[in-house]
């Protein structure tokens, strides 16, 4: 597998027949490695994906991959995809082994030998040597995540779509997918589409926030973080204790409800300095948009 490559995505738009506008004017330059897109349920991220997959056009801006205008030629980012959806099915009784060994024909294999050694070595490499010969249907969550991997990476392909990849996963397995798919973000792009901040935090060097089909804010998680650094001051107060003003985000918590707030000097001497993390950033790009927008991409 080859490294490198870029994806360029210019002022893309996407407004469906019932009057719903999904993509609003998106912009991304993305490397090889992880990127991360992180918005809430709704935020446009499938819209965008099915769109960077070639399963739908858009109705405005233009897609390069690797110097390649994917708009005017599909069959080259069909070529170079892999695609881990949130949930993966398998015919009852087949085989981890055979399953891949069929997809790989999909992904033009067409020597026995050839599709042999290509469900063999991509088996090794996400840890289900073990289990190659166990129908997929009995698979765990979590080996249900690795072998998506294995059956994305057929033929090692340049740009990887991984939508929503650890909800349901313990936080052993969740650990381990994500070392497993570190390993193969060497090789391509990852292009890490999410709600749960913490992937985001902990593997991407670059991200986008996406809601009401715009991109709200970019960048390294450390630029994002870096204009909140000594403005956010935090406290639990009481469940019957009126919310304090200027809240940026609140989590219930046993002892009541911890509240972030953003602002040069804290309210009172009960607050204390909270160092910003993503979610901070994450709460504060996707509060500045209206209701009326995010209502408006629920259908996307």
């Amino acid at each position: 597998m080859s490294s490198g490559g870029s994806l360029i995505v210019r002022n893309l738009t996407k407004t469906y027949s019932n009057g719903v506008t999904a993509l609003r004017g998106v912009d991304l330059n993305v490397a090889s490695g992880f990127y991360g897109l992180l918005g809430p349920n709704g935020a446009g991220k499938s819209t965008l994906m099915r769109t960077l997959a070639t399963l739908q056009q858009p109705g405005a801006g233009s897609i390069t991959f690797n110097g390649i205008d994917i708009l005017a030629d599909p069959n080259y980012m069909r070529e170079n995809l892999g695609y881990l959806p949130q949930s993966l099915g398998a015919y009852p009784g087949v085989s981890g082994r055979d399953l891949l060994k069929r997809l790989a024909i999909l992904k033009g294999y067409t020597s026995a030998k050839q599709r042999e050694a290509e469900a063999e070595h991509l088996l090794h490499r996400v840890n289900l040597l073990d289990a190659a010969d166990r129908a997929v249907s009995t698979y765990s969550g979590g080996m249900l995540r690795r072998f998506g991997i294995a059956a994305a990476f057929i033929g090692s392909p340049k740009l990887l779509i991984v939508d929503e990849p650890t909800a349901g996963l313990d936080p052993t397995e969740r650990r381990r997918f994500h070392r497993v798919l570190a390993e193969f973000a060497a090789d391509a792009i990852v292009l890490l589409s999410t709600h749960i901040i913490d992937d985001v935090e902990n593997l991407c060097a670059r991200l986008s926030i996406l809601s009401g089909g715009e991109i709200l804010a970019e960048g390294t998680p450390a630029d994002l973080k870096a204009p909140l650094e000594g403005r956010l001051w935090t406290k639990t107060v009481a469940d019957d204790v009126a919310i304090p003003a200027n809240v940026l985000h609140e989590t219930p918590t046993p002892e009541g409800l911890r509240c972030v707030v953003e602002i040069e000097t804290p309210p009172d001497e009960s607050y204390v300095p909270r160092k910003p993390r993503l979610e901070d950033v994450y709460h504060k790009a996707v509060g500045t948009l209206g209701t009326d927008a995010l209502a408006q991409t629920k259908a996307a």
